[in-house]
């Protein structure tokens, strides 16, 4: 009788203090503050009906983020990229690029005041972990491109007004204040500008983060001597893991940690590995690009047609994705790169970000998983997940 209450007691205790892998990571995740440093959903609700308070299906083209998906995939804050295609670097274009982006700023904030209950706009790092507390989702604001700039600093003051906390200095293709690391014509200034550095400056001034995503590698390494605060990457991968320009080589890894910066993972899948996709999505692709080149002169409507064509091509023609674990790889080479206390994650979503087994933000909580299968300790991931940006943050705003 003793030997069986001794094996229920023993069972009880095990199972008391036993604990699944899944349990734990999803207990972990629960805890740590999380934030995504880069998407582009405000792409979604400017240029359609998208409601940000109403779930919808990633897996259909119907965005990848959303309040109800932030609340099921664990997600406490995220940044919204004010996003502005390049286009014209002339007076007419500047003046364009500025109303579009002004256009965003305003439609961002409506729609998460239409959201209030769940939701607020936040600025400051502090603001973040006190709408955590409340269960609120917190929503900051960044500019994914400097384009909107045009040559006037004092464009960037009124950004920062609106709510900007961090710009990509540029995109895809050169602009007016660096080159970019995959314009095809090639570098203009090696490195940034003359009228760049004046923007790295004003931007310290004022506690605005400096994103060196989609910078050339001699602009990135022009801002880290410029900086006098750490800059982040709100969303880039390893190189060494995917040779892709957008992503920072280890030499720039070791670099941006002397500076104290940090680089968000970006789980979109070119720069995460590479894949060969089917005939019929590239082909499609080709077609797309072809019949949407003059975006930067197009209306309203005829944008919004092209976006939904766009956001379509997956549905249509679903891409071969990366995986969670091949993405969970980029951590582990700039942990051992750079140091645990560099990297954070930024996913692109509604920018191409998405994994096969991390589509959308309601799935987030697999790449916490990931994370403990590798053993990484809680304090690793409360790092990875947003207390290394966060440091960063606080540390550009004190300027």
């Amino acid at each position: 009788m003793r030997k069986l209450f001794t094996l229920i007691l023993t069972g009880i205790i095990l199972l008391s203090f036993g604990q699944s892998i899944e349990q734990k990571a999803a207990d972990i995740h629960d805890r740590v503050f999380t934030i995504d440093s880069h998407t582009d959903t405000p792409l979604k609700f400017f240029n359609s009906d998208f409601d940000i308070g109403v779930e919808h299906d990633g897996r259909k083209g119907e965005g990848k983020i959303d309040i109800p998906r932030m609340e099921k995939g664990g997600l406490d804050a995220v940044f919204f990229a004010v996003f502005i295609g390049q286009g014209d670097r002339d007076s007419l274009g500047h003046a364009k690029a500025f109303e579009k982006a002004e256009q965003i700023f305003e439609s961002t904030h409506q729609e998460v005041k239409k959201n209030k209950k769940k939701a607020e706009i936040a600025t400051t790092p502090n603001q973040g972990y006190k709408l955590e507390k409340k269960g609120k989702r917190a929503i900051y604001l960044g500019i994914e491109n400097g384009y909107p700039i045009g040559n006037n600093l004092g464009n960037i003051n009124h950004f920062y007004d609106l709510g900007a906390r961090y710009i990509t200095i540029v995109h895809s293709h050169n602009n007016d204040i660096s080159d970019s690391s995959t314009d095809r014509v090639g570098p203009e200034y090696n490195g940034l500008s003359a009228f760049g550095e004046e923007v790295v400056e004003r931007m310290n001034e004022l506690g605005i983060m400096i994103d060196v995503s989609h910078a050339s590698d001699s602009a990135f390494y022009d801002v880290l001597e410029l900086s006098s605060v750490p800059v982040i990457a709100s969303h880039s991968c390893a190189r060494a893991l995917c040779d892709n320009p957008r992503n920072l080589n280890d030499d720039m890894l070791k670099a941006l940690a002397e500076k104290d910066g940090v680089i968000q993972m970006c789980i979109l899948s070119d720069y995460v590995k590479q894949l060969e996709q089917s005939p019929e999505r590239i082909e499609a692709q080709k077609a797309f690009r072809k019949k949407h080149s003059n975006w930067a002169n197009y209306t309203e409507e005829e944008r919004k047609e092209g976006l939904r064509g766009w956001y379509q091509l997956d549905v249509d023609f679903p891409p071969n994705l990366a995986t969670v674990s091949d993405a969970v790889d980029h951590i582990d080479h700039i942990v051992n790169i750079a140091g645990i206390d560099h990297v954070g994650i930024g996913t692109d979503f509604d920018g191409g970000g998405g994994l096969a087994d991390c589509i959308d933000a309601s799935e987030l909580g697999n790449i916490t998983l990931e994370l403990v299968k590798r053993g990484y300790s809680e304090e690793d991931i409360r790092k990875i997940w947003g207390g290394n940006f966060m440091r960063v943050f606080e540390a550009v705003a004190a300027k």
